[in-house]
């Protein structure tokens, strides 16, 4: 009897999604052990990641973490990010990858078994649908431990598994950190002492929409 096939998997990864649902949650992700922990479950064909970059007086404060992932094993995609300010007069910025992901996931098809999405992003519903129609497995990836919970019914619906990003803090968290509340009334952001992996990549932006 042969061996059972190894899975072949690739990660699609929205970078300020991410972000938000884990310091919600209380931690910050280490990128290299979130690599590793899906490597010794199957093969990784890649590992994709995706952000907006706002570029001000020529420097992002996300660059130091982009830099970094595309030497250690990521794939980064970027695009230039939108500042605005909303009806409250609050800094905000716009910059969905969205497109940039689902391109991404349909060429990628082909070679694999599984996808696994770091979003929470109803918009996605139908991509997920596609990959589906496909013969490709969906697992989505967000949380909902928070309230209002991080991920779209719509999505987690479609999807062929969901995994909270609870249940995955153990093995890819780079620290623990105070819990970020869901509300204008955020508690201060404390300075990062530096590691392997940049920390806190979004915390000189202005609040991203949620």
């Amino acid at each position: 009897m042969s061996p059972e096939r190894i899975e072949r998997v690739a990660l699609f990864i929205d970078g300020a999604n991410l972000y938000a649902a884990s310091r919600t949650l209380g931690f910050d992700v280490d990128y290299k052990n979130l690599l590793g922990h899906f490597r010794q479950r199957a093969y990784l064909v890649r590992a994709y990641y995706y952000t907006a970059l706002l570029e001000t007086e020529e420097y992002s404060p996300l660059r130091p973490l982009v830099d970094w992932l595309g030497y250690n094993g990521y794939a980064v995609v970027t695009k230039p990010a939108k500042e605005f300010t909303d009806t409250h007069g609050r800094r905000r910025v716009k910059g969905s990858v969205d497109i940039e992901m689902a391109v991404d996931v349909l060429d990628l098809c082909p070679h694999l078994d599984h996808v696994v999405i770091f979003s929470g992003d109803g918009d996605l519903r139908r991509l997920v649908e596609a990959v589906q129609r496909r013969g490709v497995r969906v697992t989505v990836v967000s949380t909902i431990r928070t309230q209002p919970a991080m991920i779209a019914d719509e999505l987690r619906r479609q999807a062929d598994a969901f995994l909270d990003l609870a249940e995955l803090a153990e093995f890819i968290t780079r620290r623990q950190v105070e819990p970020r509340p869901r509300s204008p009334a955020a508690a201060p952001r404390q300075p990062v002492p530096a590691r392997a992996t940049p920390a806190d990549p979004y915390r000189e932006l202005p609040d991203l929409p949620e």
